[in-house]
C-alpha cells in the first residue's frame, strides 16, 4: 500500500483506535464518570486547539473507551440477575418477542423476550432487560406475549471445549432464563407487534425458503444447505452437515457475507440499468435493498459488515470520487462498535473483519507472483500468440484469484479458527477453490428462482431442481475433502504454564461417566458417557484437547448413561485399543460392539497406559455375574509415576465394596477416589472410605432422580474424615494434575484448588 492510499484512508485508524479504547474499558476498572467526562472534554479541546492525527486518535480511543463503559453501565439485564441473585424463582413476565423463535423437538420455542414488566412474589414492576424465554407456544418475531415459569440464571458450561451460552448471552446483556413447561403457562397477548422491519424481514425470509425449498420436500439435506446458504438459516441445518463444512474451512458459505451481498448487489444493478435509471438513483435504491437483505438474513455481523461496506462503496457514486476498500471497511467496524461496542469480543465480528482485512491487504501480494509462472514473452505480439494458450492464460488467471483469495482468507483466519474452534484446515485452500464457484451458481440460480416465483411457479420449479443437482455435489464434494488423511487437524488451544506429564479430567456427565487420561503423549477414555453426553460435549471437549484418534478406550459396565456414546465415538476418534468388561449383561449397547475387536479384562489384569502410567483391574473377578449392571462395574486402579494413585470405582455400590475389603484391602488405597452413584443409590461404606484414604473424592450427583443425588450425610460423613469433596453438580467437571512431586485438582465451575505432595 502506497503512502498516498494510506493517507486516504483515515478510518483505519479511527477503528483501531476505537477497539484500543474498548478494550481498555474491558480491562480496567471504570473510573467514576465525571473522570471520564473531564477527560473527554480534555481532549476535545486539546483537538480543536491543536488538530493534529494523534489528538484524532486519544479522541475516539477516549470517546469508544467511555461509550462502552457507559453500556456495561446501563444494563439492564445484569440488574435484573442482581435483583433476582443466583436462584430459580417463580416469575410472571410480559413482554415483546425480539428474536426469532426457534422450535426444538419437543415442541418448545426458544427467543429472546424484551420485558415490558415482571412479577416477584406478587408484586409488579417495570422492566426493560433481556431475557432468554422457553415456552411450549408458537410466538413469532414481534409478538407480545405473557410468561409463568421459573427464572433462573442462565446455566454455564459445566465441561471445558464446549460453547459457553452463559457467555455468548452475557454479551448481549441476557443473564437469566425462563422456562414454561406448558402451553397454558404463557399466552400471547397482541400480533404483528415490534420493528415493523425486521417483522418484513422476517416474513419475507419465510416465503423465500418456502420458495427456495419448493419440490424439495423429499431431499431435507438439499433444503437445508440452500435455506443456509442463501438466507443464513444455519440453525436448520444438522451437525453431521455442518461439521464437514467446518473441517474443510467451508463454512463461511453458511454466513452471508460478501459473496452474498454481492451477488444481491450485481443483480440490482443489473435491474436498475435495464430499467435506464441513472447512476446515482441506482445506488440510492440499491443501498437500503442491500441493508433490508441483511435483516432478512439475521442482521448477522458480517452481513451487516458487507451491506456497510457495498454501502460505502457505492456511496462514492454520490461524490463521483473511489472508495478505497480497506478504508470502507474500517467505517463498517466504526458503525458496528457504535452501536454495539460488545460485537468486538465476539467470534463473528473477529472473524468476518479479519478475513476481509486479509484478503484486501494480502491478495494481490500473493495474486502478483503466481500470475508470473504463467508469464509469456512480453515482447511477443499478441497475435502471436496461439489460441489455445490464450484460453490456457485465462484459465490460469482465474484459478491462480481464487486461490490468491482463498489463500488470504485462510491467512487472516488461522489463529482465529485455532483459537475458537481448535481446528487446523490446509485442505481448505483446495476446498474453497472448488466449492465456492459452485456455491456462487447455487445463491445465482436461487435468486433467479426467488425472481421467476411470482410469475411462474414452474419456472422457480425448475430453477430449485437445478439447485438440487448442485447442493448434492457440494454436500459430496465437501465430504470427499473432510475424509481426505491430514486435510483437517484438530490442535490443543495454546496454554500456560505447560502441561502436567500426566493430567486426569473428570467430565461432568450428570449420572453417567466420562474420564479423559492424558499421559505422556497418550490419550485414554473411561467410559464415553450417554449418547446425548457424546453429542452434547464429549466431542467437543476432545476434539478441543486436539485429539483426531484416541489411544483406548475402557468400558466400565453396561449402562447407557457410562458407554451410550460408545458406538459413535468408535467410528469417528477409532480407538487403537478398547479394553471392555468381561462379566455379561443385557446391554444393547454392548450387544451392539459384539463384532468389534475388544479385549475383555477382569480383575487382576493390568494394562500399561502410557510410560508412567499402569492400569490394576481390582474388579470384577471372572467368571462373574450379577443381577445389577452397577454391581459388576469395573474398579480399576491407576498408579501413576509409582507415586500417586487413583480409583475409579464407576457405579460401585456397598456389595462391591464388602468383595473388595474382603479379597484386596491393601490394593485400594489411593490419593483420589472417583465415584458414581450406585442405582440403588446406596452412597457407599465408611469403612471402605478408611481403607482407600482418599485426600480427594469426586462424586457425580444430579438432582433428578433422587437416587442420583449424593445425600447431605455421607457428604459430612466424608468431611468429617478430613477428606475434601468435589461433588459435580456443585463443581462441574474436574481437572487432576500430576507433577513430579505433587498434584493438584481444579474444579471448572467453581475453580476451587485442592494441591497435596506425595506421600
Amino acid at each position: 500500500m502506497s503512502p498516498r492510499e494510506k493517507a486516504r484512508q483515515p478510518l483505519v485508524g479511527i477503528a483501531l483506535a476505537a477497539a484500543v479504547g474498548i478494550v481498555l474499558a474491558e480491562v480496567f476498572p471504570a473510573p467514576p464518570p465525571y473522570a471520564t467526562c473531564s477527560l473527554l472534554i480534555l481532549a476535545a479541546l486539546v483537538s480543536l486547539i491543536w488538530p493534529r492525527p494523534l489528538c484524532t486518535v486519544l479522541l475516539v480511543m477516549g470517546g469508544f473507551f467511555a461509550l462502552h463503559l457507559v453500556q456495561q453501565a446501563d444494563a439492564p439485564g445484569k440488574k435484573l440477575a442482581e435483583r433476582l441473585a443466583d436462584r430459580a424463582r417463580p416469575v410472571t413476565v410480559s413482554g415483546a418477542v425480539v428474536s426469532e423463535p426457534k422450535s426444538s423437538v419437543g415442541g418448545f420455542a426458544t427467543f429472546l423476550l424484551q420485558l415490558d414488566s415482571i412479577e416477584i412474589g406478587g408484586g409488579r414492576e417495570a422492566c426493560n432487560a433481556t431475557i432468554r424465554a422457553r415456552w411450549k407456544g408458537q410466538p413469532a418475531l414481534g409478538d407480545e406475549v405473557r410468561l409463568t415459569g421459573m427464572a433462573e440464571p442462565v446455566p454455564p458450561a459445566r465441561n471445558p471445549g464446549v460453547f459457553d451460552m452463559r457467555s455468548y448471552l452475557a454479551r448481549r446483556d441476557v443473564y437469566q432464563s425462563l422456562f414454561a413447561r406448558y402451553p397454558e403457562d404463557g399466552a400471547i397477548l397482541a400480533t404483528d407487534g415490534g420493528n415493523f422491519i425486521l417483522r418484513l424481514a422476517a416474513k419475507s425470509r419465510a416465503w423465500m425458503q418456502a420458495t427456495l425449498t419448493r419440490g424439495l420436500e423429499d431431499s431435507p439435506d438439499a433444503g437445508a444447505l440452500i435455506s443456509g446458504m442463501a438466507l443464513g438459516l444455519r440453525h436448520e441445518t444438522r451437525d453431521d452437515i455442518e461439521e464437514p463444512f467446518q473441517q474443510t474451512g467451508t463454512l463461511h458459505l453458511f454466513a452471508v457475507a460478501g459473496l452474498h451481498v454481492g451477488i444481491i448487489a450485481r443483480l440490482l444493478w443489473i435491474l436498475a440499468r435495464l430499467c435506464r435509471l441513472p447512476r446515482v438513483a441506482a445506488a440510492a435504491l440499491i443501498i437500503p435493498f442491500l441493508f433490508f437483505y441483511s435483516a432478512i438474513t439475521g442482521l448477522h455481523v458480517s452481513s451487516v459488515r458487507a451491506a456497510t461496506m457495498a454501502a460505502v462503496l457505492l456511496g462514492g457514486i454520490f461524490f463521483e470520487r473511489p472508495v478505497l476498500a480497506l478504508n470502507s471497511l474500517a467505517a463498517a467496524a466504526v458503525l458496528i462498535l457504535a452501536v454495539d461496542s460488545n460485537q468486538l469480543f465476539t467470534s463473528g465480528f473477529q472473524l468476518s473483519f479479519a478475513v476481509v482485512a486479509a484478503i484486501i491487504l494480502w491478495q494481490n501480494r500473493i495474486l502478483r507472483p503466481l500470475l508470473r509462472l504463467s508469464e509469456t514473452d512480453p515482447f511477443l505480439p499478441r497475435s502471436l500468440v496461439s489460441r489455445a494458450r490464450r484460453f490456457f492464460e485465462r484459465c490460469y488467471f482465474w484459478t491462480a484469484g481464487a486461490l490468491s483469495v482463498s489463500a488470504a482468507a485462510w491467512a487472516g483466519s488461522l489463529l482465529l479458527i485455532i483459537w475458537y474452534f481448535c481446528l487446523l484446515t490446509p485442505i481448505s485452500l483446495l476446498a474453497n477453490l472448488t466449492v465456492v464457484p459452485i456455491a456462487f451458481c447455487i445463491l445465482a440460480v436461487g435468486m433467479l428462482s426467488l425472481l421467476a416465483a411470482p410469475f411462474s411457479t414452474s419456472l422457480s420449479l425448475i430453477f430449485n431442481n437445478a439447485n438440487w443437482s448442485l447442493s448434492k455435489m457440494v454436500l459430496g464434494l465437501v465430504h470427499l475433502f473432510a475424509q481426505l488423511p491430514g486435510g483437517h487437524i484438530y490442535v490443543e488451544r495454546p496454554h500456560w504454564p505447560l502441561a502436567a506429564p500426566t493430567e486426569i479430567t473428570v467430565l461432568d456427565a450428570g449420572a453417567g461417566s466420562a474420564v479423559h487420561l492424558r499421559s505422556n503423549g497418550e490419550d485414554w477414555l473411561f467410559d464415553t458417557g450417554s449418547a446425548r453426553d457424546y453429542e452434547g460435549f464429549l466431542r467437543d471437549y476432545l476434539h478441543s484437547r486436539g485429539i483426531d484418534r484416541l489411544d483406548g478406550v475402557v468400558l466400565s459396565h453396561g449402562d447407557s448413561l457410562h458407554i451410550g456414546g460408545a458406538i459413535q465415538l468408535l467410528d469417528e476418534f477409532r480407538p487403537r485399543r478398547l479394553l471392555d468388561n468381561a462379566a455379561p449383561d443385557h446391554s444393547p449397547v454392548h450387544h451392539a460392539m459384539l463384532v468389534r475387536r475388544r479385549q475383555l479384562v477382569a480383575s487382576g489384569d493390568s494394562i500399561q497406559i502410557s510410560h508412567g502410567v499402569v492400569a490394576s483391574v481390582l474388579y470384577p473377578p471372572a467368571p462373574f455375574q450379577a443381577k445389577a449392571a452397577d454391581d459388576e462395574a469395573l474398579v480399576v486402579r491407576l498408579e501413576i509415576g509409582r507415586k500417586f494413585h487413583v480409583l475409579l470405582v464407576s457405579d460401585s455400590g456397598t456389595k462391591t465394596e464388602e468383595a473388595l475389603l474382603r479379597t484386596k484391602p491393601n490394593e485400594l488405597r489411593s490419593d483420589v477416589l472417583i465415584k458414581g452413584r450406585h442405582y440403588s443409590g446406596e452412597p457407599g461404606l465408611g469403612n471402605f472410605l478408611d481403607a482407600v484414604q482418599p485426600r480427594l473424592i469426586i462424586a457425580t450427583s444430579v438432582d433428578f432422580p433422587e437416587r442420583e443425588r449424593l445425600p447431605d450425610a455421607w457428604a459430612q460423613m466424608v468431611r468429617d474424615r478430613g477428606i475434601t469433596l468435589f461433588r459435580q453438580d456443585e463443581s462441574g467437571a474436574v481437572k487432576i494434575e500430576f507433577f513430579d512431586d505433587h498434584w493438584r485438582a481444579t474444579s471448572f465451575l467453581t475453580h476451587a484448588i485442592v494441591r497435596s505432595r506425595s506421600r
